[in-house]
């Protein structure tokens, strides 16, 4: 009974360390590239990135890209083939690995860039990871990141005037995700992209007002002539045709 107890335990004990054995380190480097630009990275707060297991939801790792945008010569100049990379070593990257002893079904999501949360998107991809395979390479596992960064500058937060009429300057700095130039000469043209106000005045649609490029880069500006009193809720927009981008952020003024 001894005997047969001690082989049992024997062959517990080389299943388990057989399981163990079978697992094999498996690295996985993600990266998040600002749509139609560069990549996003600690310059724009970086890109939060969450790796789960798409099945059962368990969450397996977590952490913020760190490093450079790339190089602006090759990816937005540069032919590309099938398997060329558009990310170099110091472009940036958030690396993971896992003990695997079978085949797992990911997903792996993208909320960003921190820098500026109200332009902040999400996008997720899911894959097949198997042991030992790493997904290292430059773009093997790259996330496409769509919009644009608007960041109203002027007028200030809750701004409260009195008499009318009142001349409200509009000011936003409007750039890719990455944080790349919008300039009249860059890779990113100012006459590429669509910056307008839509102001509401006590809840109702009031105007629309289009912001022309100020004369410094990815600075778009206008002015808005208040005539009535009333509170007037402000969403700048920037519209990338070519690519869909688009991104926002609002402003009140109150003028009593």
């Amino acid at each position: 009974m001894k005997r047969m107890f001690s082989l049992s335990v024997t062959i517990l004990l080389l299943f388990v360390f057989a399981s163990v054995a079978a697992a094999a380190p498996t690295d996985i480097t993600v990266r998040v590239r600002s749509k139609g630009a560069k990549f996003i990275g600690s310059s724009m707060g970086g890109v939060l990135i969450t790796i789960k297991d798409a099945d059962t939801g368990e969450l397996l790792a977590r952490g913020t890209v760190v490093g450079g945008t790339g190089d602006t010569e090759l990816i937005m100049k540069q032919a590309h083939r099938t398997g060329e990379s558009y990310a170099d070593t110091k472009t940036a990257a958030f690396t993971a690995t896992f003990d695997l002893d079978a085949p797992r079904y990911l997903e792996i999501a993208a909320f960003g860039p921190l820098a500026q949360r109200q332009a902040a998107n999400r996008v997720t991809l899911t894959q097949w990871v198997v042991p030992g395979k790493h997904l290292t390479g430059g773009d093997a596992m790259m996330l496409e990141m769509p919009g644009l960064v608007v960041d109203v500058q002027s007028p200030a937060t809750h701004i409260k005037l009195s008499g009318t009429p009142q001349t409200v300057k509009i000011e936003a700095n409007v750039t890719m995700m990455c944080g790349c130039p919008i300039e009249p000469d860059g890779p990113w043209g100012a006459d590429d992209i669509e910056v307008r106000a839509l102001i509401r005045r006590n809840g109702k649609a009031y105007t629309e007002i289009s912001l022309g490029y100020a004369g410094r880069t990815s600075q778009f500006a206008a002015d808005f002539t208040i005539t009535e009193p009333g509170v007037y809720d402000g969403t700048v927009y920037g519209y990338e045709a070519a690519t869909g981008n688009t991104g926002l952020d609002r402003f009140t003024v109150v003028v009593k």
